[in-house]
């Protein structure tokens, strides 16, 4: 590498973060950008170690070392040609990634690991402000046809390697616009839609076709899918969301996270109006689910101006380093404090609803919980108890459940005669992406249920080598931490 001692030399830091006073008045991205001289110092941490296990780490295989040379070197286009030739959407990850490569990183061992998701964004932004990316508009058409089913990061990372093979590509989103997840479910402060957008304009230069407000099986049917298309993706994600099966689960004032996200992000998108809105403004909301949708949940009730937000987690409260059985380089589970956690909220571990409280007009007025604890016994799965005498009321008059979810439409599963696993996801062969049905193949969550964006794209891009070799007999299409170089 360029600096072998930079390890030693260079502490790490990662990009400045807005005032929270500042932030919470807006829906634009909370951080800013870094210099260039701090990413060089930056990349020079990364230790030419004899074996990266930052390429395991990452789903998509990113040749993270060499990209972090060309930053250090200065050398910014070949940087981008390099992440771009494993992962075909850069600035999604490098802005909401929970960075497992870092995780991985053999600094990590003993020292703060590289900022190798920051360095990853800032590539992506360089190459987009310096023109760099550019269409890549195949030169032969195979003459076969491809439909993707779903927009999200699985289906775009699809739809741009099947074009690049030279296959007629048409991707079908049952809402008003493109994206998926990424624009209905992370709000903007993490991800502004214009990075999206940019992205798609490529990809509809490219020669891809997009079909929005096209629900298959609802206002599109599955029998011209199956007529007009040589294979099918089923890219869907996993949409059936989790609820609550306790009393009081159907008061006014109890919202699906994602009801209420999706909301938000059309409301600053100027497609809803704010009487339209389902606000948090003057309310004291909890959030039920600990994750990162109801982080999301937490930064959108504080830009709504919500009296008082607290957040309940059933699991035990993580510790700040790694558990025993986690050792490196595994994903750990730790305690993870976001940007939205710090504008504002009271969190609890070890908590369970155990029923919703409303008023005679059905509206709601807070809820019943009691302390649980969570216990192992070797062999077994762990077994929750509640404990006795810590049953307490909670005033509120808003309830957002950010539980996760269960599996795909069934609806869509259905009408294509797809199987599906214990999970209710398409159950798909692992090592070829296909279903039960000749020509369906399955990616991203509706296959592996909810999962990372990082995942979603390798799968798609795992997924479309498969679909052209079942479409050509072989296929040229790079598979994981296999660079193809594409121009951009």
């Amino acid at each position: 590498m360029g600096k072998i001692t930079g390890f030693l030399e260079f502490d790490r830091h990662t990009e400045e973060v807005r005032p929270v006073k500042d932030r919470i008045k807006d829906y634009n991205e909370f951080t800013t950008l870094m210099k260039k001289k701090e990413l060089a110092e930056q990349s020079a941490r990364c230790m030419d170690c004899g074996i990266p296990f930052c390429h395991s780490g990452c789903p998509l295989g990113n040749l993270i070392p060499d990209f972090n040379d060309m930053v250090y070197q200065g050398k910014w286009e070949e940087a981008a040609k390099l992440l771009h030739s494993t992962n075909n959407f850069p600035e999604f990850t490098g802005r909401l990634c929970p960075a497992p490569c870092e995780e991985a990183c053999v600094l990590g061992i003993n020292q703060d690991p590289v900022s190798i998701e920051t360095i990853e964004k800032h590539i992506a932004e360089e190459a987009f402000k310096k023109g760099w990316i550019k269409a890549d508009i195949p030169q032969l058409r195979t003459g076969k046809t491809v439909a993707i089913i779903g927009s999200g990061p699985a289906g775009l990372a699809a739809a741009q390697q099947l074009n690049r093979a030279g296959h007629k590509v048409t991707v079908y989103e049952r809402d008003g616009k493109v994206g998926g997840l990424l624009r209905y479910g992370i709000p903007d402060f993490k991800l502004e839609k214009s990075i999206i957008d940019r992205r798609i304009e490529i990809l509809e230069e490219e020669g891809i076709i997009f079909k929005t407000n096209a629900h298959v099986g609802k206002n599109v049917s599955v029998e011209s899918i199956n007529n007009l298309f040589d294979a099918i993706l089923l890219a869907a994600g996993a949409t059936q969301r989790r609820s609550i099966p306790i009393k009081g689960a159907e008061l006014q004032g109890v919202y699906q996270a994602m009801e209420y996200l999706k909301r938000n992000n059309e409301y600053v998108d100027g497609v809803v109006k704010s009487d339209e809105l389902i606000s948090a403004k003057g309310k004291d909301v909890i959030v039920i689910g600990g994750g990162d949708t109801g982080s999301d949940c937490i930064g959108t009730a504080n830009r709504h101006g919500a009296k008082s937000v607290v957040n309940f987690e059933i699991l035990n409260k993580p510790g700040l380093n790694r558990p025993d059985d986690q050792p490196w380089p595994f994903w750990p589970m730790r305690l993870k404090t976001t940007s939205s956690h710090q504008e504002g909220s009271d969190r609890y571990w070890g908590i369970s609803t155990k029923e919703f409280i409303g008023d005679e007009n059905g509206n709601l007025t807070g809820l019943k919980t009691v302390k649980v604890e969570w216990k192992k016994e070797p062999g077994k799965r762990p077994a929750l108890n509640e404990i006795p005498e810590t049953e307490k009321l909670w005033k509120c008059d808003m309830v957002l459940l950010a539980l996760g979810f269960t599996g795909t439409e069934k609806n869509l599963v259905e009408q294509f005669g797809v199987v599906t696993d214990n999970r209710s996801n398409v159950k798909a062969d692992e090592t070829d992406y296909k279903t039960n049905i000749p020509g369906i193949f399955a990616a991203g969550d509706v296959r592996r249920g909810q999962s990372l964006i990082v995942w979603a794209i390798s799968e798609g891009r795992e997924a479309a080598f498969h679909i052209d070799s079942f479409l050509m007999g072989n296929s040229k299409l790079p598979q994981k931490g296999e660079g193809d170089l594409p121009k951009i």
